[in-house]
């Protein structure tokens, strides 16, 4: 059996915001496998477990670009070090001025991004220029280019942290800005349940399963429990599944709102900033030891 250290505990805690010793437990029953113990903890702990899934820490802004006729569209995530240089009318410029090439150019990576002129020199210079101006660290993290198949709404939210470009055909603008900013408040995966990862899906029926006979559901009935989680999930996590966010009567899915609109959805991009560099604030050694102190009194 691998051993358990510090730092295999410290990981899983950051992804899962379980407690200590519940991430040191998971991982002495999974033998040391990370992802088996956050299985386990998502058993136990349901959907606490998964909130370091959806946690924004590194600091930035998205930006789009549209073309006027809204069939090309540009969103582009950058970084810095703080939100205080978030804010800084340079970096938001820097941002905007590289929507506009990647929409313009349609660069091949963030490599070739970098080299497009840009001022007086490129994309780099300037952006090496603005690090030693400002002292602060900032990168090009991610960009995304469509041609819409039908027309691009585009929704910015949060002080630039959550960005999303959605292709639409028909309904109106009042439908596609409903569109953006439901994807934005809710963050589906995927548009529908053939988007959402195999892998992601078998996750969730271990859990289901796992849930269920913990609760002593009947062995027969185990696998159909499971089907029905699975279709909530699939629920919660694709768009056309979703439960509208102004709908009226809190039951309208997207799917339906579509259909009463006569219109549908060729596809979205979301980008939250920092999605995925989950950085944390608080002392995991005082942590430690805080709970080791209060251990030591009962």
């Amino acid at each position: 059996m691998a051993e358990i250290t510090a730092s295999m505990v410290k990981e899983l805690r950051e992804r899962t915001d379980a407690p200590m010793m519940e991430c040191k437990r998971a991982l002495t029953e999974a033998a040391g496998d990370l992802a088996k113990a956050e299985e386990i903890l998502r058993v136990k702990l349901g959907s606490k477990a998964s909130k370091a899934a959806s946690r924004i820490t590194a600091e930035g802004v998205v930006a789009i670009h549209r073309s006027n006729d809204h069939k090309l569209g540009a969103m582009i995530e950058i970084n810095c070090e703080t939100d205080f240089v978030g804010k800084n009318d340079e970096f938001l410029k820097l941002a905007r001025d590289c929507a506009v090439l990647v929409a313009e150019h349609d660069p091949a990576d963030v490599a070739a991004l970098s080299a497009l002129p840009m001022g007086e020199g490129s994309v780099e210079s300037t952006r090496t220029a603005l690090v030693g101006k400002i002292g602060e660290n900032m990168s090009i993290r991610r960009f995304a280019r469509i041609t819409a198949k039908g027309r691009l709404a585009a929704y910015v939210h949060g002080g630039a942290k959550i960005g999303v470009l959605v292709d639409y055909l028909g309904g109106d603008d009042q439908l596609g800005k409903d569109l953006a900013m439901h994807i934005a408040a809710t963050k589906p995966k995927a548009l529908d349940s053939s988007g959402v990862a195999v892998d992601l899906i078998e996750s969730e029926r271990r859990i289901a399963i796992e849930k269920a006979r913990e609760a002593g559901k009947p062995e027969a009935l185990i696998e159909k429990i499971a089907e029905g989680s699975i279709q909530k999930f699939l629920n919660e996590v694709t768009l056309l599944g979703q439960v509208f966010v102004k709908a009226e009567d809190g039951k309208q899915t997207i799917a339906q709102l579509l259909k009463a609109k006569g219109a549908s959805v060729a596809g979205f991009t979301l980008f939250v900033v920092g999605e995925g560099i989950a950085k944390r604030t608080n002392d995991f050694a005082a942590e430690v030891a805080a709970q080791a102190a209060a251990a030591a009194q009962k």
